[in-house]
């Protein structure tokens, strides 16, 4: 429904005219930002597999990241690649996952897998049609020295299907329950109800698993700071490890930026959605959660459920994305073209990127700001330079804007720190997305992407 009346021309000139304002700052801040911190204008992938061989050896450890690109249905605001579920399908995308598997294996050797993540889609669309046979077969070929982190849909976590992913291995869950308001689901077209969605996490959090994440979206059409709250002690009450509240993201190849229109849904701005986070981050902190990252909290003592921040890594699976140091490639978004690439025997890339030095470390700092905290030290270990000799100078003046903390190794974000430094990322982050994304999922094998810094 409309949240509010059509304004009136004079406002509506002045409203595009702040929103033009708006926009060219963000680009003038993304463009001095990027272009200092990558020393690049513009990052090109092409149609090239890179070499892997001395690449993989050359790692003492790595990462594993599996796509499951099925749904029950399309959620109109997703961002990732998925299409409807379809058995027969879903027989021939496991097949070709287990021969994808076997390439890597190969390569790979004796290196420890150290995180192995599985998301989607909906990777439990999976569990009944053949996710067994993919997870036997990953703890057969690879060295692994991890548990299972694994993201699941309300309606597949009945009580036997619980047991199933617990004997599977998997040790960390994360629920996409999104909403705790029976308005704002069917706003985001979810199947099922608040009373549904709070069961099911109930099971889940008995259930024996050693982190339960619960996933819920803000700002969303018309949500109000009363329903922010509420849906905060919700999330407290039900029990659950961890909880990852995110902002509602427009991206433009997804059917949201339509049905916005087409309903009147009103944009929240920085600020207000600032205010929304704020209100949660108070009571989350009230309840003995820590923050884990710009959007998660995890109760203490418990392991946190991670998805994103692992260094290095291999994709596996349609749209899997890799990052090898100073290589980053992408297999095929197309779900058959990916089945056909390892019928044939060859590996599914569609993309890739040589990194340089400045945009690995501009890679390694994205990520560990948004972890909230890191170790100057561990940049040395991995570039073999001081920290403050490449970024010491910013993270001076963003000390002293209160932005975060910095003992000499240890760098913690502030509260305000986390969101406006994230939003800056975000700059980057949602265009880059909009572009690789939104390209290859139009084109199977796109000879080139151009993102510019």
């Amino acid at each position: 429904m409309p949240t509010g009346k059509r304004a009136p021309c004079g406002r509506r000139d002045t409203l595009a005219h702040r929103s033009g304002a708006i926009m060219w700052l963000q680009r003038s801040i993304k463009r001095a930002v990027g272009r200092r911190l990558t020393g690049a204008r513009r990052l090109v992938l092409r149609r090239e597999v890179p070499a892997l061989e001395s690449r993989l050896d050359a790692l003492p450890e790595l990462g594993l990241y599996l796509h499951v690109p099925f749904c029950r249905q399309i959620c109109p605001y997703c961002p990732y690649n998925k299409e409807l579920f379809d058995a027969d399908l879903a027989q021939r995308y496991t097949q070709a996952a287990l021969r994808e598997i076997d390439i890597y294996a190969d390569l790979v050797g004796h290196k420890p897998v150290t995180s192995f993540y599985i998301g989607g889609g909906t990777p439990t669309t999976l569990l009944h049609a053949g996710l067994d046979r993919i997870l036997e077969h990953v703890y057969a070929s690879f060295p692994m020295q991890c548990d299972v982190h694994l993201e699941s849909h309300v309606n597949d976590l009945s009580h036997d299907n619980l047991g199933l992913l617990l004997s599977l291995g998997v040790k960390h869950l994360s629920i996409g329950v999104e909403a705790l308001q029976d308005r704002h689901l069917r706003t985001l077209c979810r199947p099922y109800t608040v009373d549904q969605a709070m069961a099911a996490v109930n099971r889940a959090v008995h259930a024996g698993f050693d982190c339960v994440n619960v996933d819920a979206i803000f700002a969303l059409p018309g949500q109000t700071l009363a329903e922010i709250e509420e849906l905060g002690h919700r999330m407290v009450a039900l029990g659950a490890d961890q909880v990852t509240t995110y902002p509602l993201f427009e991206f433009p190849y997804t059917r949201w930026p339509q049905l916005a229109r087409q309903n009147g849904y009103r944009r929240f701005g920085a600020l207000r959605k600032r205010r929304m986070l704020r209100t949660l981050e108070h009571i989350f902190y009230d309840a003995g959660f820590r923050r884990s990252s710009v959007w998660a909290f995890t109760r203490s003592g418990v392991p946190r459920y991670c998805s994103v921040t692992v260094p290095l890594y291999l994709g596996l699976g349609a749209s899997g994305s890799s990052y090898l140091r100073d290589v980053f490639y992408v297999n095929t978004f197309n779900v058959r073209a990916y089945c056909e690439a390892l019928e044939q025997g060859r590996l599914p890339i569609a993309l890739s990127l040589d990194l340089s030095p400045d945009m690995q470390m501009a890679g390694w700092l994205y990520w560990r700001l948004y972890e909230t905290r890191f170790r100057k030290s561990r940049f040395y270990e991995r570039f073999g330079r001081s920290f403050d000799e490449v970024f010491g100078k910013y993270f001076k003046l963003l000390a002293l804007a209160g932005f975060l903390t910095d003992d000499g190794d240890e760098i913690v974000c502030s509260d305000r720190g986390t969101y406006w430094l994230h939003w800056v990322e975000d700059l980057f982050s949602i265009d880059y997305v909009g572009a690789l994304w939104g390209t290859s999922g139009q084109q199977p094998w796109p000879q080139e992407v151009v993102l510019t810094v």
